[in-house]
């Protein structure tokens, strides 16, 4: 399985809580999810058909910003 991961911006519940449709449609439900806790904020994509440009729009679409981890 492919997994993709992004450092963000998000900080808090409400901004996951905001980005969830964008990121539903771009990923599918239940294919991502936010560690608040981490200090890179990290998004994990475990969706293989997913692509990294698609998810970095609509966390773009939502008003924050994410960046490939390498």
């Amino acid at each position: 399985m492919k997994t993709l991961q992004f450092r963000t911006n998000i900080k808090c519940s409400g901004c996951v809580e905001k980005i969830t449709p964008f990121l539903d449609k771009a990923a599918g439900r239940g294919s991502w999810t936010v560690d608040l806790a981490s200090a890179d904020k990290t998004l994990t994509v475990t969706n293989p058909d997913a692509g990294a440009g698609a998810v970095t729009e609509a966390i773009a679409a939502a008003g924050y910003r994410a960046s490939e981890m390498v």
